[in-house]
């Protein structure tokens, strides 16, 4: 592997991210230095493994920085970076409203994260006036693009015929899409669909899919919900989401799972 980034061409995505892979720290020397060099796509990048900790000390206020030099230069993902950064609060103080105002634009360059990020708040009116039909055609448009998340928002929308006709087939597809493409809660979604088909087994795989790659707030919904289902194998892997919730959470995650276990 050739840890050299003196020239622009060599910093693809793929590269990058196998350096990354392969050994964090020396590639994240090589984009510190390309970053300093005045290579977009390293500065983005920096402020990324800076916000991460990923092979270099975690930095959030310095990864505001380099997202903000990118941002400026017009690279939309470090557009949408700084949204994020104002929107959680990572090296700056929480602002909604400033968030949304960076999602704007990153959403207008077409970039899919900040047309999902932009629906997001436009759907539940932070920082920016609540529109859920705008919010709707945010997803839609992301969605149409490939973006797992927005697909299974989509599907949402469509099947509760929120600010939309329902249309079931439609949202069911949408939910397929998003299972296949990565996203977790598509997976649930679509599990569920198959639940209802009677297509018990396909429907196991897919929850225990979306049980691997679930964050904490994502298992400590589903894992609740599994236990109503009126399947047995499907109320069976409401354990498993209690484990993985406990292993993540806290110790009301792990009062929750010996809960369960005694009632067995």
């Amino acid at each position: 592997m050739n840890w050299n980034l003196q020239r622009e061409e060599s910093l693809d995505g793929e590269q990058l991210a196998r350096m990354l892979e392969e050994n964090p720290a020396r590639a994240a020397q090589a984009i510190l230095i390309a970053a300093r060099e005045n290579i977009v796509d390293a500065q983005a990048l920096l402020g990324q493994i800076l916000l991460d900790g990923n092979g270099i000390e975690q930095d959030q206020v310095l990864a505001l920085q380099w997202f903000a030099i990118a941002a400026q230069r017009g690279h939309s993902m470090a557009r949408n970076m700084l949204g994020r950064c104002h929107e959680h609060g990572w090296g700056c103080e929480p602002d909604a409203a400033k968030a949304a105002g960076h999602y704007l634009i990153a959403a207008e360059h077409g970039l899919d994260w900040g047309l999902y990020n932009l629906g997001n708040l436009l759907s539940t009116g932070r920082g920016i006036q609540q529109d859920p039909r705008r919010a709707l055609n945010c997803y839609r448009q992301a969605a149409n693009m490939g973006h797992a998340k927005s697909m299974n928002l989509l599907g949402r929308y469509l099947e509760e015929g929120y600010c939309c006709q329902t249309d079931l087939p439609a949202a069911y597809e949408w939910y397929r899409r998003s299972a296949e493409a990565g996203d977790f809660r598509g997976q649930f979604s679509y599990a569920a669909v198959l639940a209802d088909q009677g297509h018990i087994e396909q429907a196991v795989a897919w929850l225990k899919t979306a049980l691997a790659g679930g964050n904490l707030n994502f298992l400590r919904v589903a894992r609740k919900s599994l236990l109503l289902s009126e399947h047995l194998p499907i109320k069976a892997l409401a354990l498993s989401f209690h484990q993985r919730a406990a292993e993540l959470g806290n110790e009301g995650d792990q009062a929750e799972l010996d809960s369960l276990i005694s009632a067995l």
